[in-house]
């Protein structure tokens, strides 16, 4: 066990926390910009982020709840987008697992700092199908899908050498021929609510908001920044 220390002093950082910042100028969002319909507008959003080079372009932090309300959030990353939701794969016995099983309201952030832009999307997730977790799986290259079978994610290992003999213990029980773990698949993220963002000058940034409403149409609304 790590042993707190009470009494040691944090060093001091080069230049003052408080004082760090970045005044955005690069454009403006105007609500003819993004069209009536927000995933398409997030397609939009995510090619020219794409175009710009934006490292881990299709990173975003997941935000679940457990089942004492506590919530948790982590980076993953998008590996698909319909016209349902935004896809993503993990282990299903995982922390995150669990809270989606307790709670599956979920919320996610992009953040593409390159163009400074920020899409907050929130919703209701549930599994993708066993054939649309089979067929990402085997796309996957030999060392993830060994990866998947080799962790038991989130859970306390003693060392590190636990996962490299999982690891060659599957690659011998496999060899070469890798199926699916049961404990493996895709959820997609419903969104009821997408929110995009887009730095300006002196703070007063531009967010539209597209709110899904009960006969399942958009509502589209400017927020104060």
């Amino acid at each position: 066990m790590v042993e707190a220390k009470s009494n040691n002093t944090l060093p001091v950082p080069a230049k003052n926390i408080a004082d760090i910042r970045k005044d955005y100028q690069l454009a403006a969002l105007d609500e003819s910009h993004t069209g009536d319909d927000p995933l398409l507008f997030f397609h939009k959003w995510f090619s020219e982020a794409e175009e710009a080079q934006v490292n881990e372009v299709n990173a975003m932090t997941l935000a679940t709840v457990d089942a004492y309300g506590k919530p948790h959030a982590r980076i993953v990353l998008l590996k698909g987008l319909d016209d349902k939701g935004f896809v993503f794969f993990t282990n299903y016995t995982s922390a995150k697992g669990h809270n989606i099983d307790d709670n599956p309201h979920a919320a996610l952030v992009f953040f593409w700092g390159e163009l400074e832009r920020q899409v907050r999307v929130e919703g209701i997730i549930e599994k993708v199908t066993a054939e649309e977790s089979d067929a990402y799986f085997q796309s996957r290259p030999q060392g993830s899908r060994l990866g998947a079978w080799a962790s038991p994610q989130s859970t306390v290992i003693a060392d590190r050498s636990i996962l490299y003999e999982n690891y060659i213990k599957y690659d011998k029980e496999f060899d070469g021929n890798i199926p699916r773990p049961p404990h493996w698949g895709g959820y997609r993220l419903l969104p009821a609510e997408i929110e995009f963002w887009q730095g300006r000058s002196s703070r007063m940034h531009d967010r539209i908001r597209f709110k899904m409403n009960p006969g399942n149409t958009w509502e589209k609304a400017r927020l104060a920044p």
